[in-house]
């Protein structure tokens, strides 16, 4: 079985994390259990002072995929993203913050449809789960962008990261911008549009988790 597993592309997990212990396990365990099994999860820990370090501790001690980083002082977080991923192994890399989560298929359909495609860049849909209200609704009830989508990006930005894999070869050529802390999100996929074909698929792979914590500092939009 870890013959077969290993001839499968490697895809790094790039999960940031700043003081997010209190859903850092639900978001660990939405890559625990997805049905690709070749993957590396690589924890950056953004100089957090909760007790996200033993939770880590935690699951590194049972699962030899799971990596981690912390940093000695407070980064932006689009700086952080860039130093988890020179950390990265994998052909592909996916972003997965540690208050929100995914679906347990979602690599496995992606990577697929990279394949199918022949393109370096995917993304989709996703449920927004307010924790406050206590209710999910879907991100775009409209077909999600495909092709050279620059300009619907520029218009109305629906490109989630938690949604996104990509080749790993992309950030040889272009980085996130590490002043930003919000929209680096939308800088960076913005940019690579101009060259890379990306493609979408309208099923939800994963959740957005709004919370107090989050209501000024991590906006969707």
């Amino acid at each position: 079985m870890r013959k077969k597993i290993n001839k499968l592309p490697l895809i790094s997990i790039i999960l940031n994390s700043h003081n997010g212990s209190k859903y850092l396990s639900t978001s660990i365990n939405s890559a625990i259990k997805q049905k690709y099994k070749n993957w590396e999860l690589i924890i950056f820990d953004n100089n957090s002072t909760d007790n996200t370090s033993s939770i880590i501790k935690k699951y590194k001690n049972k699962d030899k995929r799971i990596r981690s980083f912390k940093s000695s002082s407070l980064l932006n977080l689009y700086d952080a993203r860039n130093k988890a991923i020179e950390k990265a192994r994998g052909d592909y890399i996916s972003f997965l913050d540690s208050d929100d989560w995914w679906e347990k298929n979602k690599l496995y359909d992606q990577i697929n449809l990279l394949k199918k495609e022949r393109v370096n860049v995917v993304y989709s849909n996703l449920y927004i789960f307010n924790e406050i209200k206590k209710k999910y609704y879907i991100f775009s009830k409209e077909n999600l962008y495909n092709g050279k989508i620059t300009q619907l990006l520029l218009n109305n930005f629906k490109m989630p990261i938690l949604t996104t894999l990509l080749k790993k070869k992309i950030f040889k050529f272009q980085k996130f911008d590490k002043r930003f802390n919000i929209i680096g999100d939308f800088d960076f996929f913005t940019k690579i549009s101009l060259k890379e074909k990306i493609i979408s698929t309208n099923n939800p792979l994963a959740y957005y988790r709004i919370h107090q914590s989050n209501l000024t500092s991590k906006r969707l939009d």
